[in-house]
């Protein structure tokens, strides 16, 4: 065994034995602790989240190591091990200030280090060490023009078999992508990257690195938003592997409770109803709801009483000043309703009393004259407030405000005077009525609403079908009526936080928000995002370049600006990773064509395998993409194989797979459900009929670039 290995060896193995150490520490903690208070189950809790980090820690606990021009050595590791007896850590965790030079440091730049070790393990086994000289400490002038860190270990992870999970990347982040993981998180961040330059993984070890830095954004946890369910499996382990769990994943479809998209709907009407002008229109739609200042009848306790208009319009702008919901508004305006009705009876009874006073006046002066001579021990009345004069205490006045607000009545007349309104029939109503929709969207030309309006969902739709251009203005119309039953604000998270929780809540606030392929968000659906984070804590990535979406963006500020305004930054990351130098090479013309006025990102590793095509005819693909899948499958043992085709071909295609003997595993899928996914090898089958899709190119620059090693395109002739 050389040196370096058996040196390292020792000390994962102190490590694993620490690790050991403090998950029995914890159990034995857990086992006798009682949490009868707050504080005591916020420390269960963290002890809890302590011991999945260590649970979860097994592949990659030491992974790297730095020394110092100080002699100081530094043991890296995807979670903190303290040292003995108040030690220096045996283990850095890689998301602390001491671990950033590992990942920055250059021999240009050599940031205090004079030498970084990749450290590559199997299990509690190390199995190989990688040194990079720092500066020129051995003597030799050493370039740091391929800006890559740990290439060794970088390139034998990337070489991986794929297995149809991501991993995670603490141990192979480079410079480009850890400036990203550790940027500044009060500003929205958009990161653009193309195929392979690890988008993804960037933003799940944000997450990761933000939730170490800043733990109280875990009492709200965070969102991560990707572009499918299959996605959301295929990352679903990461970011437990790196110990977080304060973390809600979902899609723009699944966001709103209850609401869950089936109804198809064409291109057009999903462009038009994702537009940023919807968010004004259903503003207004909301505002036309409340009530007009007119007189207000009442009836309580058999007696009509009648509010002024003046009076009603004072309660109304009251209750509507503050930028308040429909159904906040709606509570402080009954609440001003009831305070006028109480004094409004109270009034009236103190002018019955006074009209009854002036008839009686002699027997009146009678009775006082009569109780000024009576003997002087009578027992006092105890009579007061209105029963005496007329005039409520407030006591009186506070008990009488009290059963005006449980009578039946009133509430009845105020229901009628100012409805509880559900966001599911509002929106069927505005896009049922082609009127009303051409009132509060006047944004809209007359073929636009039409188009809408032939589109609309039945009438009654509180369960749907609905369509995925449905929920953001779901959304929306919810957030602006506001919660009927809890009409005082917004979720945002006591104590413990508890994933099924938030993700029960459509206002729950998060901590940090991440959007994965976000070049496909509609203004609408960004409108979704930021009313989850209203700090704008965002992490966004994506590529403008794979963009397949119905919206007419092309540019990241078309994209976000109506969302974010001017309050956001760029990072670019410019280095492919993942995809060969060989089929990087395809993609330049296929940009152009989309339109681009981007390159292609610099790819970084050769797989040695040119890409390969061939023609079959139609009735000829079934067959040829089965032999093709099955050679890949061969070929890449223990890996991953997917094929991607257009839309019309995908069924047939999985059908002639399913019906092979034995089954050979590899999804078919279209380009836009290909997307952010990975295998060793990809089938791209009829290229030219995904070209010809709307935003064709784009989708075919998509279904090039998810190989790690080996492309095949089947054309039809």
């Amino acid at each position: 065994m050389p040196d370096a290995v058996r040196t390292e060896q020792q000390i994962l193995d102190a490590a694993w034995q620490r690790r050991a150490g403090l998950i029995a520490d914890i159990d034995a903690t857990l086992a006798a602790a009682r949490g009868d208070d707050d504080t005591s189950r916020a420390r269960l809790g963290r002890l809890r989240q302590r011991r999945a980090e260590l649970q979860h820690a097994e592949a990659g606990l030491v992974f790297g190591r730095i020394d110092g021009d100080d002699d100081v050595v530094r043991h890296l590791g995807r979670v903190g091990l303290p040292g003995d007896d108040g030690d220096d850590p045996l283990v850095v965790d890689w998301r602390a200030p001491a671990a950033r030079p590992f990942y920055t440091a250059t021999p240009r730049d050599p940031q205090g280090l004079r030498r970084r070790r990749h450290i590559r393990t199997r299990g509690p086994e190390v199995v190989g060490v990688d040194d990079e000289p720092l500066g020129d400490v051995f003597g030799t002038t050493l370039d740091d023009a391929d800006g890559l860190v740990g290439e060794g270990a970088l390139l034998a992870a990337l070489d991986e078999r794929r297995t149809g999970r991501m991993g995670t990347a603490v141990a192979t982040l480079q410079r480009e992508q850890d400036d990203v993981v550790r940027a500044d998180a009060r500003t929205p961040l958009v990161v653009q990257g193309g195929p392979g330059t690890g988008k993804t993984v960037v933003a799940l070890h944000r997450v990761a690195y933000l939730l170490f830095t800043y733990p109280h954004l875990a009492e709200r946890g965070v969102l991560v938003l990707g572009p499918s369910t299959r996605f959301l499996d295929y990352i679903g382990q990461v970011l437990p592997a790196l110990g977080e769990t304060a973390v809600v994943s979902a899609t723009c479809d699944t966001l709103v409770p209850g609401i869950r998209p089936t109804r198809p709907e064409t291109r057009d009407t999903a462009e038009i109803k994702g537009r940023a002008l919807w968010q004004a229109a259903l503003t207004r739609y909301v505002e036309a709801l409340v009530p007009f200042d007119d007189d207000l009848d009442v009836t309580f306790e058999g007696e009509r009483c009648t509010l002024t208009a003046a009076d009603v319009a004072a309660a109304v702008r009251a209750a509507r000043s503050g930028g308040h919901s429909y159904h906040r508004a709606r509570r402080l305006a009954v609440e001003r309703v009831h305070d006028l009705l109480a004094d409004a009876v109270a009034a009236r009874q103190a002018e019955l009393l006074a009209r009854a006073e002036e008839g009686f006046e002699d027997v009146l002066g009678r009775v006082d004259a009569s109780l000024a001579t009576a003997d002087d021990r009578a027992a006092p009345t105890g009579a007061s407030g209105s029963d005496v004069d007329g005039t409520f205490s407030s006591d009186e006045l506070a008990a009488l405000r009290t059963r005006i607000a449980a009578d039946r009545g009133v509430a009845s007349t105020l229901e009628r005077w100012w409805p509880r309104r559900e966001p599911a029939d509002e929106l069927a109503t505005l896009l049922g009525d082609a009127d009303l929709l051409r009132r509060v969207a006047p944004e809209l030309s007359p073929a636009e609403a039409d188009v809408v309006t032939s589109a609309a969902p039945p009438s009654d739709t509180r369960t749907g079908p609905w369509a995925s251009s449905d929920v953001p203005l779901l959304d929306a119309l919810a957030e602006l009526l506001g919660d009927s039953d809890d009409p005082d604000g917004r979720a945002t998270g006591q104590g413990d936080f508890v994933a099924d929780r938030a993700a029960a809540r459509r206002d729950w606030v998060y901590g940090h928000v991440v959007v994965d392929e976000a070049q496909e968000l509609s203004p609408m659906q960004w409108h979704m995002v930021v009313r989850r984070c209203p700090t704008r804590s965002i992490t966004s990535v994506g590529d403008i370049d794979q963009a397949e979406s119905v919206h007419r963006h092309t540019d990241w500020a078309d994209a976000v600006g109506d969302a974010l305004g001017e309050r956001w930054r760029r990072a670019d990351l410019t280095i492919c990773y993942r995809t060969p130098r060989e089929v990087m090479d395809l993609t330049a013309p296929v940009l152009r064509a989309a339109g681009s006025r981007n390159d292609p990102p610099r790819a970084v590793r050769s797989s040695g395998v040119a890409p390969w095509s061939r023609e079959v005819s139609a009735s000829e693909l079934p067959d040829a993409v089965r032999s093709a899948v099955e050679g890949m499958r061969a070929r890449y043992d223990g890996g991953t194989v997917g094929v991607v085709a257009p839309a019309g071909r995908v069924s047939v295609l999985a059908a002639s797979l399913a019906g092979a003997t034995p089954v050979p595993e590899a999804p078919v899928l279209t380009a836009a459900d290909a997307k952010g996914l990975e295998w060793d090898a990809t089938v791209v089958v009829d290229p030219a009929g995904i070209a010809a899709g709307p935003r064709g190119w784009n989708a075919l620059y998509v279904a090039l670039t998810r190989c790690t090693q080996e492309l095949g395109q089947i054309s039809v002739t």
